[in-house]
């Protein structure tokens, strides 16, 4: 029995991969985490701009709303300081996830730096630039 399955696999020896083929394959799974980190980064970063500029309209109206008298806040509606107790609530917000995305951005570069010093050999940004002319 045993030499029935020697002759079966006579033909078919072992043969590994080429050395250019493995180099490929290692530097598509370097791509792919790349990109993924990249994608991260700049969303992260769309984020970070599109929220700065909300909250710094917010507190130009805020800031309007407010007045400008020592004692404007005496003489208020109950609904102007309403509003104004809601504007401070949603600019503390924006601030706090402003900081958040300081912080994540912060880990996103640092794992961007962290892939390009552990592979050296990977040129990252002519692959990234490659990879969105055509569409990956």
């Amino acid at each position: 029995m045993f030499q029935l399955f020697l002759r079966a696999r006579a033909n078919n020896y072992f043969r590994g991969r080429s050395a250019s083929r493995d180099t490929e394959t290692d530097h598509a799974r370097v791509a792919s985490v790349f990109r993924s980190i990249e994608d991260a980064l700049d969303g992260a970063k769309a984020e970070q701009a599109g929220l700065k500029s909300r909250i710094d309209d917010v507190l130009a109206r805020a800031a309007v709303t407010q007045g400008n008298d020592s004692d404007e806040y005496l003489t208020r509606d109950p609904e102007d300081s309403h509003y104004q107790s809601l504007l401070n609530t949603e600019i503390t917000n924006g601030q706090r996830r402003l900081n958040e995305l300081g912080v994540t951005i912060g880990h996103f570069q640092f794992l961007k730096t962290a892939l390009i010093t552990r592979f050296p050999d990977f040129k990252a940004l002519d692959r990234t630039v490659l990879a969105r002319k055509i569409g990956n």
